[in-house]
């Protein structure tokens, strides 16, 4: 798993929509999402459900492509 390249996945994925936003979507706090999007994490297999679910991607998209 590139830390990197899926943080990037994540930033775009959010597109104009606040952190707060999503990250109120989702369940997690925004520093978590921040962290995540910042590729300071990787986020816990089911945060990684729950975050591909509200962007309405397979998970494999953000987090195990190369």
């Amino acid at each position: 798993m590139n830390k990197q390249k899926i943080a990037e996945t994540l930033v775009k994925l959010r597109g104009n929509r606040s952190r707060e936003e999503v990250a109120n979507a989702v369940g997690i706090s925004v520093s978590a999402l921040q962290m995540y999007e910042n590729a300071k994490r990787i986020p816990k297999d089911e945060i990684k459900l729950r975050i591909a679910r509200y962007y309405g991607v397979p998970v494999e998209s953000i987090f195990f492509k190369q």
